[in-house]
């Protein structure tokens, strides 16, 4: 197992972390403070992004999938082209730090879809792409009628032509990405959450395709034949990539250059791949430290056991909602608006799976406690956090969401709540030593990510190395969750899986500074309110506008030109 290491870390190197501001990316350019100062004022500049947004997806109404053709394409980035340039011509020089915090929200979403053309290119590079697009159909419950049924059998029929589109298309597959795209035909994916429920899980997504046949044959046989000439293009692909495999040999990753290109004019971070390499592996260090204190202090005693049945677990489920929701108001950390659901209605995360194997690493901490995920991915984390957002009119922010901004907000709420005393609130559901060993065991794995994130997109790593790197350093980690997040994190746009730990890592830094300003007049309450009100743009852009702050800000004018592919 090939694992990257680092040695003799400079010890000044660690001033990074906490209340300090980011270390700068150093620019090639000899200005790095030059706003835009051209003629289009904001309404042009909410015009143009509301013509992006109906532009960005290629699906046409009379196309049930895209074309993504050398010639389509090509065309789609000189339209892109076009985009920049009206986006350049803008007054901001003029405008408020609200108004260009936004207008370099929506420049970093021009510039992601630039790297997707230019870059990233799954349709060209990724079986997978194609892959993802013929899975969900097969979940359809039957029987259907009308609209619908025909709306099935076209896309059926349309499975045949998606096929040949990845036959034709995929010109510079990667190794990396052609061997998931082959276990996901062929290979259930062990995890299986948004999946319909089987006691036994179909093999991949043929075998998804062989369940649909089964239940059609009972529910609605004049589908049989929709359903078998799909399957059979289906089955064609795997031999398409099986007979092309020596062929498809590129690399997965987008290398280094591009990779900070996307940190920086995507992400909006002023970090470079090793400054989050360093963050990560810091982050994993402390972890581990606080962790072994954690499991000593707590030795004595006995461990939380795993729940008995659904029913058990949705009992805590439910307690620990109701916990949570009475510690955010009684100790006034956010407030709940009128329109976020109750408990049965905003639901939880995991569902309950009976795995042969016994439950996975997110179901051996969840369900023992719901705790550190409830505070991460319910209440106040990425169901509330979604609510909020789905209730704002903002005709910009509430139509950008930053991976950073979401998952740091919610792995800033799992250490964070347990320091502003959730756990003392919670007495009554359990020993609280032994769930702020599960905290942490949340937090090792969001660590863990950070670096080896990074390593698969510079192609220092494999998706099987990452796997073996996981299972080393993260208690009660197993193979099918660590082969589905590396898959994520490698065929998502860049930088996802950091995102976690490096978000989280900016929220502190805005906390910081946020109490330093404010001091004795520093209120928890509205803090988080503030942060909630202003949508969820990269947390750089907040921090500026939190704090006025604009020594990150400064590093992001000047646009650079993507890096050569």
């Amino acid at each position: 197992m090939k694992i990257i290491k680092s040695y003799l870390i400079p010890i000044i190197a660690m001033i990074i972390f906490v209340g300090c501001s980011p270390p700068q990316v150093s620019n090639t350019n000899e200005s790095t403070n030059v706003i835009p100062n051209g003629s289009g004022n904001y309404e042009d500049l909410i015009s143009l992004f509301h013509e992006f947004l109906a532009w960005k997806d290629p699906r046409k109404e009379s196309a049930l999938y895209p074309d993504y053709s050398e010639e389509a394409v090509g065309q789609r980035r000189d339209e892109m082209k076009e985009f920049h340039a009206r986006l350049l011509d803008m007054a901001v020089s003029d405008w408020d730090i609200s108004k260009q915090s936004e207008y370099l929200a929506v420049r970093s979403r021009f510039n992601q879809h630039d790297f997707l053309l230019n870059i990233s290119k799954p349709w060209s590079r990724d079986p997978g792409f194609y892959v993802d697009q013929m899975l969900r159909i097969t979940f359809t419950d039957l029987p259907i009628e009308g609209d619908a049924l025909e709306s099935l059998r076209t896309q059926l029929a349309g499975i045949s032509i998606l096929v040949g589109q990845a036959k034709q298309n995929l010109t510079e597959a990667a190794a990396d990405y052609t061997d998931l795209a082959i276990f996901n035909l062929t290979n259930p994916d062990g995890v299986g959450h948004g999946f319909p429920y089987r006691e036994v899980p179909p093999a991949g997504v043929i075998g998804w395709y062989a369940d649909f046949l089964e239940r059609a044959e009972t529910q609605q046989s004049e589908l049989l034949s929709d359903i078998t000439t799909a399957k059979n293009s289906v089955e064609g692909y795997l031999d398409f990539l099986n007979n092309d495999l020596e062929s498809m040999t590129k690399k997965g990753g987008v290398g280094r250059e591009a990779f900070d290109w996307y940190l920086k004019h995507v992400k909006l971070m002023s970090y470079t791949a090793d400054d989050i390499v360093l963050l990560g592996k810091r982050e994993l260090d402390r972890l581990w430290s606080v962790y072994a204190l954690e499991l000593h202090r707590n030795r004595n005693l006995p461990v939380i056991d795993l729940p008995t049945s659904a029913e058990d677990r949705d009992a805590r489920n439910e307690k620990t909602d109701q916990n949570v929701r009475r510690f955010l108001i009684e100790q006034e950390i956010i407030t709940i608006p009128d329109y976020i659901p109750e408990y049965a209605e905003l639901g939880t995360n995991v569902p309950w799976i009976d795995r042969s194997g016994g439950p996975n690493f997110w179901e051996q901490i969840q369900w023992r406690d719901p705790h550190p995920d409830h505070l991460h991915a319910v209440i106040p984390g990425h169901r509330f956090d979604g609510v909020v957002a789905r209730n704002s009119t903002h005709p910009i922010r509430s139509k950008i969401t930053s991976g950073a901004r979401t998952e740091g907000w919610g792995v800033y709420l799992e250490e964070g709540m347990v320091q502003a005393g959730v756990l003392e609130v919670a007495n009554e559901v359990g020993d609280i030593g032994r769930v702020r060993e599960l905290i942490y065991l949340f937090g090792i794995f969001r660590a863990a990510r950070v670096p080896a994130d990074v390593w698969l997109q510079l192609n220092e790593m494999s998706v099987s190395e990452v796997v073996d790197y996981w299972i080393e350093k993260v208690p009660f980690m197993d193979e099918d969750v660590a082969r589905v997040d590396a898959e994520i994190y490698l065929r998502r746009p860049p930088g996802y899986g950091l995102g976690y730990t490096v978000g989280m890592l900016q929220m502190q830094n805005l906390l910081s500074d946020r109490k330093q300003q404010l001091g004795d007049n520093f209120v928890l309450k509205e803090f988080h309110d503030t942060l909630m009100s202003l949508g969820r743009l990269p947390l750089s852009l907040l921090r500026f506008e939190m704090t006025g702050l604009d020594d990150e800000i400064q590093n992001f004018w000047v646009q650079e030109p993507l890096p050569s592919n």
